[in-house]
């Protein structure tokens, strides 16, 4: 049995995809991030960076959105959501989530809390350069996209397309949402007619990006 830490809408939001994706008995923990329930400490015992998700395996608490998203695409492989380990598609699948998680993810960081970067004083330059880092990343993904698409990993959809799809979510309030770029924007079309993303917002009640 799993067990998901969750916060509507936050980085959780591609975990509990990909599990009802993959029709996994789980259940959901909703975390009060207005009340700071993800920074208490039993929570902190399971997470000590007090945020989500966090995914309880048989007991065991794991965390990082992108480690889950692959160690499930590796639980369940009939799925087809990862590639073969050792070829050069999984190198790339490794490539797309590592590149998500260190770089499009912590710019969207920056972005949502501003202050928490550089103190209050620049808040407002941060979230400046954070637009600008976001908006540069859309322009690599789609350019990208435009020659080896329709997904990240060509013609196969795969865990890493969950988080992308989510990212791009995050920025449906931006001066520029990630649709505005075609080739993001014909993915993302894809991703939201899925079943599976209306059963998730339906659960988590997102009615912003249906």
């Amino acid at each position: 049995m799993h067990t998901l830490f969750y916060s509507p809408g936050a980085a959780s939001l591609s975990v509990h995809w990909l599990l009802i994706e993959l029709d996994v008995a789980y259940e959901l923990r909703l975390l009060d991030f207005e009340a700071k329930e993800q920074k208490s400490a039993d929570y902190l015992k399971l997470n000590p960076n007090g945020v989500v998700p966090t995914l309880l395996i048989d007991g065991e608490p794991v965390f990082e959105a992108a480690a889950l998203l692959m160690h499930l695409a590796d639980c369940y492989p009939a799925a087809g959501f990862a590639p073969a380990p050792g070829s050069m598609r999984r190198a790339l699948y490794y490539q797309w989530f590592v590149h998500l998680a260190n770089v499009v993810q912590p710019a969207f960081r920056n972005w949502f809390y501003p202050a928490e970067a550089a103190g209050e004083a620049n808040a407002q330059a941060t979230r400046e350069h954070a637009r600008i880092r976001v908006e540069a990343c859309w322009d690599r993904l789609d350019a990208h996209l435009a020659e080896h698409g329709p997904w990240l990993l060509g013609d196969t959809l795969s865990a890493v397309d969950f988080h992308l799809t989510m990212l791009m979510c995050w920025s449906r309030n931006s001066p520029k949402p990630a649709t505005e770029w075609p080739h993001l924007a014909r993915l993302a079309a894809s991703m939201k007619s899925r079943p599976s993303f209306g059963k998730l917002c339906d659960i988590e009640q997102l009615t912003e990006w249906r």
